[in-house]
């Protein structure tokens, strides 16, 4: 299908930067596209900066509006530096710094790892500008919001609970069930909570959560 973009505004401060992630953009990313029919979009046609990498995964996104891509492509970073920002959950500055690796076989890790950490926070929780065209600006429209916990920017709760289930070798069920009887709020508490079960057979789970209101 052939597709008569608009181009959103851009302020004038960010006239270099990706909209998805903040690096430095390459090209234009037009939404809706040939790779896949949307039916529904909520919104006019339309292209955003982007950097290579994000550009790549906002075409392999298989949603109806430019923020669906946008929570998609937020996924992707999330899983390309998941690595990276585990080194946040860790370490810290301080100790990596004072860790004694110099010289060794983590000469390197040292040297760079908080660095790639940083980055790797910076893009996932970059906030985009709004989409204005014509002078109008588009009503953003998602159907789950954005989290934030520690310091960083998640496109989901969800994200922000598999990342940590994954870092800390959670069990999803019982971490699942344990915020949902703590709240969102306590997020921390519920990790903290978590972590102590690590292992536990489904019956010291059932006491753990049982005694939840005790201890949390």
């Amino acid at each position: 299908m052939n597709v008569d973009y608009c181009l959103t505004e851009t302020p004038f401060e960010y006239r270099h930067f990706c909209w998805f992630c903040g690096e430095p953009k390459h090209l234009l990313f037009g939404f809706p596209h040939n790779n896949w029919l949307v039916f529904n979009c909520p919104h006019i046609p339309i292209q955003i900066p982007s950097c290579k990498e994000c550009y790549q995964f906002a075409y392999s996104a298989k949603v109806d509006s430019i923020w669906q891509v946008h929570v998609h492509v937020k996924q992707q970073l999330m899983k390309h530096y998941h690595k990276d920002l585990a080194i946040g959950l860790n370490w810290t500055k301080e100790e990596l710094e004072n860790s004694g690796f110099e010289g060794g076989t983590f000469d390197g890790f040292q040297r760079s790892a908080w660095f790639m950490y940083e980055v790797a926070k910076g893009r996932v929780s970059y906030k985009p500008w709004p989409l204005i065209v014509n002078g109008v600006t588009l009503e953003y429209i998602d159907e789950k919001e954005t989290f934030y916990f520690d310091g960083m920017r998640y496109p989901t709760i969800d994200d922000a609970i598999n990342h940590y289930v994954k870092i800390f070798d959670l069990n999803l069920n019982f971490f699942k069930q344990v915020l949902a009887r703590v709240g969102d709020a306590k997020f921390s508490q519920a990790i903290r909570y978590s972590r102590i079960y690590i292992g536990a057979t489904p019956q010291e789970q059932r006491a753990a959560l049982a005694d939840i209101s005790i201890n949390l």
